[in-house]
């Protein structure tokens, strides 16, 4: 079956451009969008992770220019702040910079969605600090999708999040320290609560086949997407690199990691390969396969699950086994 591209709700950069870095431009932007087209995905959300307040203040109103942009403008479906909301323990984190992160604020979320003018998404914010329920429910009431994510909460300030409108877990699985109690831990409530969805990264390093099978299971295919989380060194050549102020290589493999820590630094796929990795493990028909790819992140975000097809652009044939992009 042939249809419209998939859509990405977290998409960092590409090709060596950072969304989080001072410096961006609209052609970068354009560049950016016109390749992901080309690659299969024909919407997706710009992703800002924690940053400095003035790549915040430069980079917000570029981007929401950007989705009035007569050429590109169509496919940028909002912007996705990664941050600054987020934990600060070691683990939780991940790449972002603690130097950057904040206390969850309705003042300062405000700010951001006044220089973003009022085009954000998605949020993704730890539900731990006490006045994440407030955030949350100011956000929602602005329209906004709001996610748990990068977070080490117990449940009780989870229960609180959803209690307050949050409706996802931002790619659950990651996000949280490599160990772990076995039994308490942010993982299980996350899978186990039907009120909200989980984005995943099926890139094939973030997350064992197993632990896929187990979330599709516990998520059914009606609150489960993909996401890229594509790095800005997404497409670039195995080597040492910098990103997000620290060392960074990419392996042969493409995975993605931070010399430092070990740790991984986003991904190094577009979404078709993302969804090519889930297709070979033969858990979902083709059916839900664009359901998970294509639909549901639409959804997610409030969008109707068949605006692809009214959107101009790059079209994906599945030939029962593989996911192939159409050139333009």
């Amino acid at each position: 079956m042939r249809r419209k591209g998939f859509v990405d709700l977290q998409v960092n950069g590409w090709m060596g451009i950072d969304f989080s870095q001072p410096g961006l431009t609209m052609q970068e932007i354009r560049e950016v969008t016109l390749d992901l087209l080309r690659r299969g995905t024909i919407a997706y959300c710009p992703t800002l992770v924690t940053g400095d307040p003035e790549m915040y203040r430069e980079n917000l109103p570029l981007l929401a220019q950007a989705m009035s942009d007569p050429q590109i403008g169509e496919h940028i479906l909002g912007i996705h702040l990664e941050g600054p909301f987020i934990s600060e323990k070691v683990g939780a984190r991940g790449a972002h910079p603690r130097c950057f992160v904040k206390r969850a604020s309705v003042r300062h979320f405000d700010r951001l969605m006044d220089w973003a003018d009022g085009k954000v998404a998605l949020l993704t914010l730890d539900p731990e600090h006490r006045r994440a329920p407030d955030l949350i429910r100011h956000a929602v009431s602005r329209g906004v999708t709001v996610a748990m994510g990068h977070h080490f909460a117990d449940v009780a300030a989870m229960q609180a999040a959803v209690d307050a409108g949050a409706t996802c877990a931002t790619h659950l699985g990651n996000g949280i320290p490599n160990k772990i109690d076995r039994h308490k831990n942010p993982l299980w409530w996350q899978l186990a609560c039907d009120a909200i969805w989980g984005t995943f990264i099926t890139d094939g390093h973030h997350l064992p086949p197993d632990l896929i099978r187990v979330a599709l299971r516990a998520k059914t295919p009606a609150r489960f997407a993909v996401v890229s989380d594509a790095s800005p060194l997404a497409g670039l050549p195995p080597g040492q690199y910098e990103a997000f102020g620290i060392s960074v290589v990419i392996e042969e493999s493409g995975r993605i990691y931070s010399d430092e820590s070990g740790g991984l630094v986003g991904s190094h796929s577009t979404l078709i390969e993302c969804m090519n990795v889930l297709a070979s493990l033969k858990i979902l028909d083709e059916q839900d396969l664009w359901r998970v790819g294509q639909e549901n992140p639409l959804k997610l975000i409030g969008k109707p699950p068949d605006l692809t097809e009214s959107l101009w652009g790059c079209e994906v044939e599945f030939d029962g086994t593989k996911f192939t992009a159409v050139p333009l």
